[in-house]
């Protein structure tokens, strides 16, 4: 649970960093944007795999360039889905998941599994 709720933390991070960037993104309050991220971490593990599954062949023609789209396609979701939180057009989505998608994926590099930070030391 701890790990879920650490990497929803980075997501609201990457979606306030997102806002801060692109105009099209908004979101009303602090709470808002916190509801944000755990919503898409829901809509990511339960819509986001069928989604994948469904558009394999075109995902395998644009080489997986269509990811961006479904991942621009998931935050709209949310989007339509939570009152207080816009994207206004659907290049604002796709920027802000590439930013959603590279803060994630910058910090999961220090974050294991279990949801700890983790520590490289070099013992030379």
């Amino acid at each position: 649970m701890l790990g879920f709720l650490l990497r929803a933390a980075i997501v609201a991070l990457g979606l306030w960093l997102a806002a801060k960037i692109f105009s099209g993104l908004s979101f009303d309050m602090p709470s808002t944007l916190i509801a944000a991220a755990l919503l898409l971490g829901v809509v990511n593990a339960v819509v986001r795999p069928i989604i994948v599954l469904l558009t394999l062949p075109v995902t395998l023609l644009t080489l997986g360039l269509f990811l961006l789209v479904i991942n621009a396609g998931m935050l709209s979701l949310v989007a339509w889905l939570l009152d207080g939180f816009t994207v206004t057009s659907f290049w604002t989505a796709v920027g802000a998941s590439i930013v959603v998608s590279v803060t994630s994926w910058v910090a999961s590099g220090l974050i294991g599994n279990s949801g700890r930070v983790e520590m490289l030391i070099d013992r030379r």
